[in-house]
C-alpha cells in the first residue's frame, strides 16, 4: 500500500479530536477534501487519532454516500437523477459528464496508476428541484443547464418565490439577510421577559406543528423536553431536507439565517438548553459558509456563546443519507455512527442526542417561532385555519409554468396554488401532481378543489407532507416515474430492519417488471403485499411510506398496470386510506405479520 503524507492530515483533524467519535463525520469530511478520497492509511489515522475502532471507520465511510475509498481525482460531480431532473433530461447530462472519465492523470498524491480526473456520481435529488436539471460540482450548485445552448448557472443557487403572503419569506429572494438587515431578535427579547413555562404555552397556543412532514405539535415536544431532567439538552435544526422535490429549508437557510438562529435560541430558552446543533445536508454545503457567517454574527451581538441565553451552536455536515432526515438516526449521525432509525420509546424528548433530553425541529418550523413569540400566538392565528394555523411554504417544479418556492395561508386550494403557478407548461394537460414527495402520494385533477390543511388534505386520503407539489403533464409514463420511486427507496433504505430491506428491493423488482412492460404472474398481488407488510412492520418512516405513492397511483390509475374490474380489480373508495385502498385478490396482512409496536409514521423530524 503507498504511503501518504499524513501531516496534513493531523492539522485539518486536530479541532475534531476533543470530540471523540462524535468528531467522525468532520473529520472524514475534511480528510477527503484534503486527499479527494478516504485511502486506508488515513482512515488508520483517523480512527487512532480518535479512538474509534477500523472497522467502525469503514462502515461509516460505506454507509454515506458522499464518502469514498476508492482512488479518486479531487473534483466531484453529483448528477441528480431525481424525479424533478428526470423530467428535464437528466439521463442525457449524466451521459454528458460521464465523457470526463475519459480523461485521467496521475498525480502526486501518494498511489500510482491512472486516476478520473473528475468523480462522477448520481445522486437521487439535490435539492435544486425547481432549477432542474441540475448537478453539485464539488461544493457549488449548478443549475438549469441547457446541453445545447451550453448554458447553465454555476455557484449559489438562485432563490425564487412567490406567494400570496410574505411572512416566513418575507427576507427572502434578495440575497443573504446579514444582522444588520434582520435587525434585533424581537421575538427573542420577548421571550426572554417572559418564563420558559409561558413560552412553550405561547407555542402550544399557536397550533404550530412540524413542517417537515411529522406534524407533530411543537409545544407539546418543547414541553416534553422542558420537563425532562437533566442538567444539559439539547436543541437540534434537522436541516437534513432530502425528500425528493423539497427546498424551502434550503432559500430559508441561504437567505434568511438569522430567523432559523432566533428560533433555536427561542427554543433553548424554553427548555433551558445550553447546546445546540444544525444538522446541515450533505448536498448543501454551499450553505456552510452563510450559516457560519450568520452564527458569528450572532455571537458578535451577544445572543450566542455566552449572556443571558448561555446558548451555542456548532453545525454538523451530513453526507448523503435520506434516512438522516429521521430524527433518531439524525442523532446516531452527529454521534459518528452509521445512521440507523432507534426504537421509540424512549422518545426524544428525555433520551435524545446523547442520550439526553432534545428538542429537534425542521428549519420551517423553526422559523415561524420567531413570528409567534414577537407577535403572539393569538395574531399568529388570524392566518389559516382553526386545525392548520399560519402560512405553509410548497415547492412547486416538475411540469408547472413557474416552479418556485410559494407561501400561501393554509386554506387555499390545490387548484388555486396551481393556477398560481401558471397551470401546466408549455400548454400541456395535467396528468399527475405528486403531493409531499417520494414518501407522499398520488393525485388528479379531481382533487384540485382540496384545500390545503392538514385535515382537509387528510380526509382526502392526501399528505401534506413537506411541502412538495410536483406537476406531471399528459406526455409523462407513470409507470416510469413511479418505477423511479421504487429505485430511489430500495437505495435509500438503511438496512436495519428487515420489512423495508427485502420490501423496498422486492418493490423496485416489480415495478421495473412493469414499467417495461414485462411482469409476472400476480406483480400487483405482491406489491400490494409489500406495502402493506411494509408500512404495518418497519421501523421507522422510510419503510412505512415506502410504498405509499407507489399504491396510490395503482389506486388512481389501475389500467396502466394492466387492472380492471373484469379481472378483479376494486376501485378506491373516497376517504379509504390509499395503502389499504386497492383489496383485489390480495389478502391484508395477518396480525402475526406485525410488530406490537408501533413508530411515528413520518420518515421527516419537524
Amino acid at each position: 500500500m503507498s504511503e501518504f503524507d499524513l501531516e496534513p492530515l493531523q492539522s485539518a483533524i486536530e479541532k475534531y479530536i476533543p470530540l471523540g467519535r462524535s468528531g467522525l463525520l468532520p473529520a472524514l469530511h475534511a480528510a477527503q477534501q484534503l486527499y479527494g478520497w478516504l485511502p486506508e492509511s488515513v482512515s488508520i489515522a483517523i480512527a487512532r487519532s480518535l479512538r474509534i475502532p477500523l472497522a467502525d471507520i469503514h462502515g461509516v465511510i460505506e454507509f454515506y454516500s458522499m464518502f469514498t475509498n476508492k482512488p479518486s481525482g479531487k473534483s466531484t460531480i453529483h448528477v441528480c437523477t431525481g424525479l424533478a431532473c428526470s423530467l428535464k433530461r437528466a439521463d442525457d447530462i449524466l451521459a454528458h459528464f460521464r465523457d470526463f472519465r475519459l480523461q485521467y492523470d496521475t498525480p502526486d498524491r501518494g498511489f500510482s496508476g491512472p486516476v478520473p480526473v473528475r468523480r462522477i456520481e448520481t445522486s437521487p435529488c439535490l435539492g435544486l428541484c425547481e432549477l432542474a436539471p441540475a448537478a453539485l460540482v464539488d461544493d457549488q450548485a449548478e443549475t438549469l443547464i441547457e446541453l445545447d445552448k451550453d448554458q447553465y448557472a454555476l455557484g449559489r443557487p438562485i432563490s425564487i418565490v412567490y406567494g400570496t403572503v410574505r411572512m416566513l419569506t418575507s427576507n427572502c429572494g434578495n440575497g443573504t439577510t446579514l444582522l444588520a438587515q434582520y435587525g434585533g431578535y424581537s421575538g427573542l427579547q420577548k421571550a426572554l421577559t417572559m418564563r420558559p413555562e409561558q413560552v412553550v404555552q405561547e407555542v402550544k397556543a399557536s397550533g404550530l406543528v412540524g413542517r417537515g412532514g411529522a406534524a407533530f405539535p411543537t409545544g407539546i415536544k418543547w414541553e416534553g423536553a422542558a420537563q425532562a431532567i437533566s442538567k444539559q439538552k439539547y436543541v437540534i435544526c434537522n436541516a437534513d431536507e432530502s425528500e425528493p422535490g423539497t427546498f424551502k429549508d434550503r432559500i430559508l437557510l441561504l437567505d434568511d439565517p438569522h430567523r432559523v438562529i432566533e428560533g433555536m435560541c427561542i427554543a433553548a430558552y424554553a427548555i433551558r438548553a445550553g447546546n445546540g446543533i444544525i444538522f446541515l445536508r450533505g448536498e448543501y454545503a454551499y450553505i456552510l459558509p452563510v450559516l457560519e457567517q450568520a452564527i458569528e454574527e450572532s455571537r458578535a451581538a451577544g445572543y450566542l456563546g455566552g449572556g443571558a441565553l448561555d446558548f451555542d451552536i456548532e453545525i454538523r455536515l451530513g453526507a448523503g443519507a435520506y434516512i438522516c432526515g429521521e430524527e433518531t438516526a439524525l442523532f446516531e449521525s452527529i454521534e459518528g455512527k452509521r445512521g440507523f432509525p432507534r426504537v421509540k420509546p424512549p422518545f426524544p424528548t428525555t433520551h435524545g442526542l446523547f442520550n439526553l433530553p432534545t428538542v429537534i425541529n425542521n428549519v420551517e418550523t423553526l422559523c415561524n417561532v420567531p413570528l409567534i413569540l414577537r407577535d403572539g400566538a393569538l395574531e399568529y392565528r388570524r392566518l389559516g385555519t382553526e386545525k392548520s394555523p399560519g402560512s405553509k411554504l410548497f415547492c412547486l417544479s416538475g411540469d408547472i409554468t413557474k416552479p418556485g418556492l410559494y407561501e400561501i395561508p393554509f386554506g387555499l386550494a390545490l387548484g388555486e396554488l396551481f393556477e398560481m403557478a401558471g397551470g401546466v407548461s408549455n400548454g400541456g394537460s395535467l396528468k399527475a401532481i405528486l403531493l409531499g414527495g417520494a414518501a407522499g402520494a398520488f393525485a388528479d385533477s379531481s382533487s384540485l378543489h382540496v384545500p390545503l390543511t392538514f385535515e382537509d388534505l387528510r380526509s382526502a386520503g392526501l399528505p401534506l407532507g413537506s411541502g412538495v407539489v410536483m406537476v406531471f403533464d399528459e406526455s409523462r409514463d407513470l409507470r416510469k416515474v413511479v418505477a423511479g420511486l421504487g429505485e430511489f427507496f430500495a437505495h435509500e433504505s438503511c438496512g436495519k430492519c428487515y420489512p423495508c430491506q427485502m420490501g423496498t428491493q422486492r418493490q423496485k423488482e416489480i415495478l421495473n417488471r412493469l414499467a417495461t412492460g414485462n411482469p409476472y404472474p400476480a406483480d400487483i398481488a405482491r406489491l400490494q403485499d409489500i406495502g402493506w407488510t411494509m408500512t404495518d412492520s418497519s421501523l421507522c418512516g422510510l419503510g412505512q411510506t415506502a410504498a405509499s405513492a407507489v399504491l396510490s397511483a395503482i389506486n388512481l390509475w389501475p389500467g396502466l398496470f394492466g387492472l380492471t374490474e373484469q379481472n378483479g380489480y376494486e376501485p378506491r373508495q373516497p376517504g379509504t386510506d390509499s395503502v389499504r385502498a386497492q383489496k383485489g385478490k390480495t389478502k391484508k396482512p395477518s396480525k402475526s405479520a406485525k410488530t406490537s409496536r408501533r413508530p411515528n409514521r413520518s420518515k421527516r423530524a419537524g
